[in-house]
């Protein structure tokens, strides 16, 4: 793999990407905040992000839906990683691009929907401060991934590993006068923050099955109901509403499924920066399989499932599927990768260190006259 695109986020670039993390959630919090004062009961906010149809104590409009805590925690996560130096610039740009995209993609059909002719029963100023909400997100997106390409530092601590690291040749020190290797250089080392092989294997084949499920669903669906309903679920209309910030039901299904399977390629490929995306990936799809089974499980569905339709009864596999396949995958994802190469010199002899040192086989002889500071 090439590494002429391998760079090291600056401090700024860092701080940056930090502040828009820390914005996004406090964007969030602030709707799951509203949603909480509008609540007759604490819990009905908790069970309708289940999927109850619980009415607020107000003539109004949930906002918030099951997916915007786990993007809040998900962005104070990504901000707190990302100011560490101990995180790896790949891990940390790895964060910030796929905060990035599942923001972009949950938040994009929110511009159209919320200014839609059928939201009219509810109060214009709130539809307007949520679709506000929904287009500043997207900018603090946009602000994510201009961080990510244009704060990087060439010639850092990537760059020297480039020129030492992919010749598996270990950096020496300088004031040594030769340098001779006593055996050829070993197998091509790892690119530091790449997972391990076992759990990219395990995370990406099942990242994989569960955005195949998610989507081979949305194909039934899209045959079963026809074009014009089904556009109704994937671009937004009344019967599909369900809160202010909640995407509608076949536009989330969707965007989970390309998350799904762009992190599993990712992660397959082994790339530095795949471990975050596959971790929010699979993040999404645990609590979209958990919603959908904790639904089932409320509504008896789940206690007569012999007595089903085998379409219910597939229902109800594949959401048990997608959370196991998502809690399993998270956990595979969030294993340490390759940690980052400490040079040493093993195999290498060196020689000039010391006066009278003897010089190793086949080293070429010191100099005639030796160089200021000997």
């Amino acid at each position: 793999m090439s590494t002429t695109r391998d760079g090291v986020l600056t401090r700024g670039a860092r701080g940056i990407g930090a502040l828009a993390c820390l914005l996004l959630a406090l964007l969030t919090a602030g709707w799951i905040v509203r949603d909480l004062t509008i609540a007759q009961h604490g819990a009905d906010v908790c069970w309708t992000w289940l999927g109850e149809a619980r009415r607020p104590r107000e003539f109004t409009a949930w906002a918030t839906s099951a997916l915007d805590p786990l993007l809040m925690l998900g962005a104070l996560v990504v901000a707190v990683a990302t100011v560490r130096s101990a995180v790896l610039s790949s891990v940390a740009a790895g964060a910030l691009l796929s905060l990035a995209a599942a923001t972009a993609l949950l938040r994009l059909p929110l511009v159209w929907m919320l200014g839609a002719g059928w939201l009219q029963g509810l109060d214009s100023g709130l539809t307007a401060r949520a679709r506000l909400t929904a287009i500043t997100q997207l900018a603090l997106a946009v602000v994510l991934i201009v961080v990510v390409v244009a704060g990087r530092r060439r010639g850092g601590r990537a760059g020297r590993y480039a020129r030492h690291g992919a010749r598996g040749l270990p950096e020496v020190a300088s004031w040594a006068y030769g340098v001779v290797h006593a055996a050829p250089s070993g197998a091509r080392p790892e690119r530091p923050g790449r997972p391990y092989k076992g759990a990219s294997v395990t995370a990406g084949v099942l990242l994989g099955a569960a955005g195949l499920a998610v989507a081979g669903w949305e194909i039934h669906w899209q045959q079963r109901l026809g074009g014009d309903v089904y556009r109704k679920g994937l671009l937004g209309d009344a019967s599909v509403f369900r809160a202010l910030l909640q995407p509608p039901v076949h536009w989330q299904a969707t965007a989970l499924a390309l998350l799904a399977l762009a992190a599993a390629a990712a992660v397959l490929r082994r790339a530095p920066w795949a471990r975050p995306a596959a971790m929010t990936a699979a993040a999404l799809l645990l609590v979209h399989g958990a919603v959908a089974l904790v639904f089932a499980v409320r509504t008896g569905e789940f206690g007569r499932l012999g007595t089903l339709p085998v379409q219910a009864r597939l229902e109800v596999g594949t959401a048990a599927f997608v959370a196991a396949a998502g809690l399993a995958a998270l956990i595979a994802a969030a294993r340490p990768g390759v940690p980052a190469a400490a040079h040493h010199t093993d195999g290498v002899l060196a020689y000039g260190s010391a006066p009278g040192e003897a010089r190793p086989p086949h080293a070429p002889p010191p100099p005639s006259r030796l160089p200021p500071g000997w």
